[in-house]
């Protein structure tokens, strides 16, 4: 994409135009929109756009006074791509295609493939050349490429960039600007930011989820090769950087992607598919190959050209239903109410990104009860790797909003989600859809009076960080932002000369370390071995004991949650050895705003005695709405008896055989 080597026609040969035809094209972006090159002896601009049921395209802009009609763009070998280079342009310059569709009208268009826009309420493409971007983050890519994500922590920091902070008269923070997040997250303990949709988009209020420009960023916050620098600047600070993209709707705008050629060009023909009624947007056509294409060349787009680390796909079961939506909907061929091309599309989509990219994370928010999400294509999966686990969300939070009194009758909403946890590949999240629209902060949701909201917001995050499955916070839930989220507001910072506000960043902050520091909290999140549930039957007093397990043997952790507020003493729980045992972390010590009922400093011994399903127990104390964190000190683990019975057993177990192997000849 850099310099003036680039010939014009090496743009647009036909083998270009026959892949994306075709739907096989995973690099679209590098031959349509605009590209510096050369043509007969000149340094130019090419300027590419599909319009394939057009009668007419032209290039306006400032260059031509807007003329309509006095630059057309060439039909390519009546392949419903038109192409012009020209001399008259430069980078900076505002431009459209003045499309002529096949209904008659005349349609001023941005450019599908623009890298850069204008700063709405404008919508002119902008000629950008992001040139070839000086990468530092060698060393980072190079050991991602090694790391197996599930085996890895992975604690999310789900971000709006225009509302994580705002400057004083209501503008945006720029790309640089922003570095200070980076430094914040890394200083809190994530892992990896997610970003909600940056791509171009008119409407502030759409969040990003309603774009035009699925190949810019937003001009709301700087220029392409900013956004690069800031990916770099992440992956400098070992943070990866997660894209959130809707692929399934974008927005009607008269200059974006809607009837863009005076027909259903990117969206479905058929009118009980195309648009989304409840939304107010438009569906992609995803059994249509340009669209494919389109879309394909799209993710990889991101990934190869800024090296980010993962996407999130928006609202997946818009793609995966046919009645999704409100309003009349049609049957598949068989009869069924599923998208059978959104379903092609999707195990399409996730086959071309980990085939071409080395350890990317695709993370799918689906919310129903589809089978096989994160489970590979070729067993007849979706093929994603992460799901978000919507109904942990829902069951947890519905749970949490009860008076502790009721608690106990509900006791399954807090212990159900266990039975499927390790069903797909989770993510657990308590994300930005949860705290907007009348929802209430996660701080308001809880019950009780101010100190009783504060303890169950931290035995919330003690039960989310314990529970199996990655991670992922709304930004201002690490200070308990107060009011719901605004987009169009910072977040309200100033909460932190609160003491409990910033004692609860403090407990999110060692919460976080305490999650990336324990193998056993991430290494083995996908499967029961790495799981035990110790007692989740105790709901008249509403306490659940579980332990977390890692690789090793000796890697585990015992979580006892209590949600209610009261204190539980000589509170037995089953351990797997004899040894002593010690409190490593408690949501309700006083540095954290807690009643400071903790056992810092006491030394927990081990009873030789049977306790739930284990063969020891140790005596406890549990805080009110709280949580602790227990772990055995390894000098004073002792295997002996275990390894003793284990030895019996396997003895018996041989003189049974030797017997049965005599009488056998």
């Amino acid at each position: 994409m850099g310099g003036l080597k680039i010939k014009y026609l090496d743009i647009i040969k036909k083998e270009n135009l026959q892949e994306f035809i075709s739907g096989n094209s995973l690099d679209s972006y590098k031959f349509l929109g605009n590209h510096k090159c050369e043509h007969e002896g000149e340094n130019g601009i090419s300027f590419s756009v599909w319009a394939p049921n057009a009668k007419a395209v032209y290039l306006v802009g400032d260059f031509n006074n807007w003329n309509e009609t006095s630059h057309p763009l060439t039909n390519i070998d009546n392949s419903g791509i038109w192409s012009i280079f020209t001399t008259q342009l430069k980078d900076g310059d505002i431009y459209k295609y003045n499309v002529m569709g096949c209904d008659g009208v005349n349609r001023l268009k941005s450019d599908p493939y623009g890298t850069f826009a204008e700063l709405r309420p404008e919508t002119a493409s902008i000629v950008y050349e992001c040139g070839d971007y000086n990468w530092t983050d060698k060393n980072y890519m190079e050991e991602r490429s090694k790391k197996v994500s599930n085996q890895e922590p992975m604690n999310i920091y789900e971000v709006h960039l225009g509302s994580w902070k705002r400057k004083w008269d209501g503008g945006f923070y720029s790309f640089e600007e922003l570095y200070e997040m980076i430094e914040y997250v890394k200083e809190m303990g994530y892992t990896h930011i997610e970003l909600m949709p940056i791509v171009e988009h008119p409407l502030d209020m759409s969040w990003g989820y309603q774009g035009v420009g699925y190949y810019a960023t937003s001009s709301r916050y700087g220029k392409p090769h900013e956004f690069k620098a800031f990916v770099d600047k992440c992956h400098e600070n070992n943070i990866g950087i997660i894209l959130d993209f809707a692929y399934s709707h974008f927005c009607k705008d008269i200059h974006g992607l809607y009837r863009f050629d005076g027909s259903a060009q990117y969206e479905y023909a058929d009118p009980l598919k195309a648009e989304n009624l409840g939304w107010g947007t438009a569906h992609f056509d995803l059994g249509k190959p340009e669209v494919n294409s389109f879309l394909l060349s799209n993710v990889m787009y991101w990934f190869k050209e800024f090296h980010i680390d993962g996407v999130r796909v928006d609202a997946v079961s818009s793609i995966l239903y046919l009645d999704y939506d409100i309003g009349d909907w049609r049957p598949n061929q068989y009869g069924g109410r599923e998208n059978i091309e959104g379903i092609n599309f999707l195990r399409r989509f996730n086959e071309v990104i980990y085939k071409h990219i080395e350890n990317p994370l695709v993370i799918a928010e689906e919310s129903t009860a589809w089978p096989m999400v994160t489970a590979p294509s070729y067993l007849g999966g979706l093929g994603f790797g992460y799901k978000w686990n919507m109904g942990w969300m829902n069951d947890t939070l519905k749970y949490m909003e009860m008076d502790p009194i009721y608690r106990q009758y509900h006791h399954d909403l807090i212990t159900f989600s266990f039975m499927y946890a390790f069903s797909e590949n989770f993510i657990l999240p308590l994300s930005h859809d949860e705290v907007v629209h009348g929802k209430k902060s996660l701080l308001d949701k809880m019950s009780g009076d101010e100190w009783q909201r504060f303890a169950s917001l931290r035995l919330l995050y003690s039960y989310y960080m314990l529970h199996p499955g990655k991670k992922l916070l709304f930004m201002g839930g690490e200070f308990a932002q107060g009011l719901e989220w605004r987009y169009d507001y910072g977040l309200e910072w100033n909460l932190l000369d609160r003491e409990q506000h910033a004692k609860t960043q403090a407990f999110v902050k060692d919460l976080n370390h305490l999650y990336k520091g324990e193998k056993s909290l991430y290494e083995v999140d996908n499967s029961y071995e790495g799981f035990d549930f110790i007692d989740p039957h105790n709901k008249e007093e509403s306490i659940i004991t579980f332990m977390r397990k890692g690789k090793d043997e000796d890697e585990f952790i015992i979580g006892v949650l209590n949600f209610t507020p009261v204190v539980r003493y000589d509170y037995s729980i089953g351990v797997p050895y004899l040894g002593v045992y010690e409190e490593v972390f408690n949501s309700d010590d006083e540095k954290y705003w807690g009643s400071n009922q903790t056992m810092k400093n006491a030394e927990l011994h081990a009873i030789d005695s049977k306790w739930n399903n284990q063969p020891y127990h140790i005596k406890i104390k549990v805080p009110p709405l709280g949580a602790t964190f227990i772990k055995i000190k390894k000098e004073t683990m002792k295997k002996e008896v275990i390894k003793k019975e284990t030895t019996k057993k396997s003895k018996k177990k041989k003189s049974k055989t030797k017997k049965s192997d005599k009488s056998n000849q």
